[in-house]
Parts: C-alpha cells; sequence; structure tokens
C-alpha cells in the first residue's frame, strides 16, 4: 500500500488539501449548529443512494455530520478530531490523509447504494485508531488529571465498539464501522505485522540474553610457596623463588638469601 501511495503521490500529490481535518471540524461546527436550529437540514447532507445522483454534494457532506453528544462533549470531540487530524497529516503528508479520506468516502458510498444513508462518524472514528497506532505512547490527560497512554485508550474503546457491532448496530451501522474499519486495516496490515514481527524479535532476543549464563569464573587455587631450607613462606612476606642449579639439581623454592647462598 505504502509503494503505491508513493507513486500515486509522484502523479498527484499537488492536488492534496492541506489541514483537511481543520475543514472538516469547521463543517462540523456549521452542521451542528443549523442542526440544533433546524434538524431536518441533516436530510439534506446524508449520504443517501436514491439521492446522492441527483444531489453529489451527498458525497463530501456526509463527513461533516455531528456526533450526538452535548455541547460541551461536541467541543471535545471536534478538538480531538483536529488533534489527531494534524498528526496524523504531520507524520504521513498531505496526500495520504487525503487518500485516507477519499477511499472510506468511497467505502461508504458502496455501503449506502447497499444498506441505506450513511454518515461520517465511524470513518473519522477510525482516524483515533489509525492515531493510536502510529503513536501508541501518546499520552493524555483524562479529565485533565490522568495520564493514560493512547495504546491503552484505544484497547478499552475496542471492547464496547465490538459489543455494538455485533450486538446493538443496525445493519447499516454495521456496514459503516465494517468499511471504517477495513479502510484502517488497508492502510495499516502492513505496519501491524512488522510490529509483530518487531515485538518476536525482542522477545527471542531477551530469551537468548536470559538462557544464556557465563560460566562462573574458576578460581586459582593459591600456592603456599616456603623456602626449603629455612621454611619461610611468601605470605610472611618472602621474595620465594624457584630456583635450580648444579649442586640441587631439580627446581626448588628458596627464598632470595638462600637462593644466592646455599
Amino acid at each position: 500500500m505504502d509503494r503505491l501511495l508513493t507513486r500515486l503521490e509522484r502523479r498527484f500529490g499537488r492536488f492534496a488539501i492541506e489541514r483537511l481535518t481543520t475543514f472538516i471540524v469547521g463543517g462540523m461546527a456549521i452542521v451542528f449548529l443549523l442542526a440544533n436550529t433546524k434538524p431536518e437540514f441533516l436530510d439534506y447532507i446524508t449520504l443517501d443512494a436514491s439521492r446522492a445522483l441527483k444531489e453529489p454534494w451527498r458525497f463530501v457532506t456526509f463527513l461533516f455530520i455531528p456526533p450526538r453528544m452535548g455541547f460541551v462533549w461536541f467541543l471535545l470531540s471536534l478538538y480531538w478530531t483536529w488533534l489527531v487530524g494534524n498528526h496524523l497529516e504531520s507524520e504521513w503528508g498531505a496526500f495520504k490523509l487525503n487518500a485516507y479520506y477519499l477511499l472510506g468516502i468511497l467505502g461508504t458510498a458502496a455501503a449506502a447504494f447497499l444498506i441505506g444513508p450513511q454518515g461520517g462518524l465511524w470513518l473519522n472514528y477510525s482516524l483515533f485508531f489509525a492515531f493510536a497506532t502510529i503513536f501508541p505512547n501518546y499520552e493524555i490527560l483524562v479529565f485533565f488529571v490522568i495520564p493514560i497512554r493512547m495504546k491503552w485508550i484505544a484497547l478499552l474503546t475496542l471492547a464496547p465498539l465490538a459489543y455494538y457491532f455485533a450486538f446493538e448496530g443496525d445493519l447499516a451501522a454495521k456496514a459503516a464501522i465494517a468499511v471504517a474499519f477495513g479502510n484502517y486495516l488497508l492502510f495499516f496490515t502492513g505496519h501491524l505485522i512488522r510490529l509483530a514481527r518487531g515485538q518476536q524479535l525482542q522477545m527471542r532476543q531477551a530469551a537468548r540474553r536470559t538462557s544464556f549464563r557465563p560460566p562462573p569464573e574458576r578460581e586459582t587455587a593459591k600456592v603456599e610457596r616456603a623456602c626449603a631450607i629455612c621454611g619461610t613462606r611468601q605470605e610472611d612476606g618472602a621474595d620465594i623463588r624457584v630456583c635450580s642449579c648444579e649442586k640441587c639439581g631439580g627446581p626448588r623454592d628458596l627464598c632470595l638469601e638462600h637462593a644466592r647462598n646455599h
């Protein structure tokens, strides 16, 4: 996937929209205000296959449909989407982030034609997992107090999401989730495989370091040397030499005095 994106960027990189997430967040803020004053406004921007061919703006405007939540939480979600998108654009570049959204739009459009009307919530939601995959050790302060790394937040979020997909979501929601995370896997399968291989290699190296124990050093036996004539020992400070001469024959341990005069 990375090689294909590199080739495409060489040809079409000049058409990439920089700061794309900023535009999406701005659009979500505008739609949020309009939807609160005129709720039926959302019907004009939802990706509905029965209307999209005659109203082609729906292929883009569904990205601006905000999540249903209170005003304060909505502001936090806007900030979070903007933060994640900017970090991804800094890491990927504008073209790759544009490609991520474009493939998500195409997949969501296919789901809309096959299943039913779709919004852009889950596509934006998958950006969070993309961010957690690239920056697993990035810390945020939950309730502005508790520091938690992104990889743990992603794992905690994945469990209720899987439950919702399996048991509570309707067919349209399941299709939207499948498209969004299929897009994620398309971009990150290679990265996840390399990450898993790297962890396996680290575990093997750690196992090798644990299993390898250098042999204990052998203590050299201390040889007590003493003069063969007077009995003075090396431990007492005497200078003991191994000497041999024509008179004595074989080598003997002698102190320096008797080595000279014996």
